[in-house]
């Protein structure tokens, strides 16, 4: 019986849908499931790659002898591969991806002979970025089954060392670590500058300093957390404190945008009732994010509703990072229209011009790290997938050095220190835009 159209759209949302979790030895437990197809897990081989399969507690919701039971089981397939497969079968070539010449067959379920589970091992020694895949093309049939699998590549040419990690991004673990003494490093030079100008300081230069260290031990953690799975498949609780670590940074990050944005500590003492409703909107929004960011995670594409989830985490993100956009806006149109009636021109100009670049740059940081970057992991070769990662992590290192720099305490402030030359400029520059 042939597999339906849908199918299509689901398998190619799965793929275009980057799974932010890294392959490791995986549980999958499936219940009276009879999706056609079912992904599991998506991993890059090398030339020595391996898949460890041990599948128990099977059980069919029709135990009719005459089934045919092969066109029931697990398969091997890339992208482009999958898309050969669906031609085939539109063109009535074949009727079940299990009968395509282009998969790569791991075990259907007609060599069960009646037992309920098997083990197996697939050596994999074509080099590509494939995905584990279930296929059910009994339509009248649900299946019940424990899944366990672990895919690794074995390093070297001898060695029988396993790494867990995909290839492409079995660097990451010493990319994360330099990445995170990059950030304690700056910590340090950020402590060391707070305490020169200790008598320039605000409060949100100490929040800035925090931002900082959550960001340095978020990846510290992950940098731990990656070496683990690289090493044994499993995080060994690494992935907690990532976690935790990463819902701070989350919150905390937004927060000084938000709060640079309205201008707080240094421009003025409160937050107005408007802006205090963006931080109400924004902390709990991190809060679904970043369960949204544990179930796709801990999860994987063979549950019903990780799309769901992985849909909401987008959804979130995106209306977080339309939301801190919102105070910075605010901002700029109260220093244009203060410049106009204050009298101190200079001041409120140089205070404008400012709040344009930080809002300039918020704007291409959260265009570069949520589209570029994806689409740079989209296009990129599997083998260096890992650059993606680099990509994101110096956009957002120049952007927290940026802010760093620009909003840095000061003795000789440029908020309010203005001379009369200086005023007469302004006030000139304002009438130039005005016409």
């Amino acid at each position: 019986m042939a597999i339906p159209s849908s199918i299509l759209s689901v398998f190619v949302l799965l793929s275009l849908s980057l799974s932010l979790c890294f392959a490791e030895i995986h549980l999958s437990e499936i219940r009276s499931d009879g999706r056609p197809i079912i992904p599991f897990d998506e991993f890059g081989f090398t030339h020595r790659g391996c898949l460890e399969l041990n599948v128990s507690q099977i059980s069919l919701s029709n135990p009719n002898p005459d089934l045919d039971l092969s066109k029931v089981g697990f398969f091997l397939c890339t992208r482009d591969i999958w898309f050969h497969v669906l031609q085939q079968i539109e063109d009535a070539a074949i009727t079940c991806a299990l009968d395509s010449n282009f998969i790569k067959r791991v075990y259907s379920f007609d060599s069960l002979k009646g037992a309920k589970s098997f083990d197996t091992l697939y050596l994999h020694d074509d080099a590509d970025q494939y995905t584990l895949v279930f296929a059910n093309c009994l339509q009248q049939l649900k299946v019940s089954m424990n899944v366990r699998s672990a895919m690794y590549n074995l390093d070297g040419e001898t060695s029988t060392r396993r790494d867990y990690l995909s290839a492409g991004r079995t660097v990451l673990p010493r990319i994360y670590f330099l990445f995170s003494l990059t950030y304690f490093s700056l910590a340090g030079v950020w402590i060391f500058f707070l305490y020169k100008k200790r008598l320039t300081v605000f409060g949100i230069h100490f929040f800035m300093l925090a931002v900082l260290i959550l960001k340095a031990s978020n990846l510290l953690c992950e940098a731990e957390d990656k070496s683990y799975i690289k090493r044994t498949g499993s995080a060994h609780g690494w992935d907690v404190l990532f976690y935790i670590f990463s819902f701070l940074k989350g919150i905390t990050l937004f927060t000084l945008i938000v709060l640079i944005g309205t201008g707080w500590s240094f421009l003025k003492p409160y937050l107005q009732d408007k802006e205090k409703k963006v931080l109400m909107i924004v902390i709990p929004l991190q809060v679904v994010a970043n369960i949204a960011q544990v179930a796709i995670d801990e999860t994987g594409p063979y549950e019903q509703d990780w799309v769901t989830w992985k849909q909401v985490f987008l959804l979130v993100d995106v209306v977080c990072c339309c939301a801190i956009l919102f105070p910075i806006v605010w901002s700029i149109k109260n220093l244009r229209e203060a410049a106009r009636t204050d009298g101190k021109a200079a001041v409120n100009l140089m205070k404008l011009t400012l709040f344009r670049q930080y809002y300039i740059v918020v704007i291409c940081y959260i265009y570069f790290t949520r589209v570029v970057v994806y689409a740079l992991e989209t296009i990129t070769s599997y083998r260096y997938l890992w650059t993606s990662v680099v990509a994101g992590e110096l956009a957002t290192l120049a952007f927290y050095v940026f802010t760093g720099y620009n909003f840095k305490p000061e003795a000789r402030n440029p908020y309010f220190v203005v001379d009369d030359e200086e005023e007469e400029a302004a006030a000139e520059a304002l009438k130039l835009e005005d016409e």
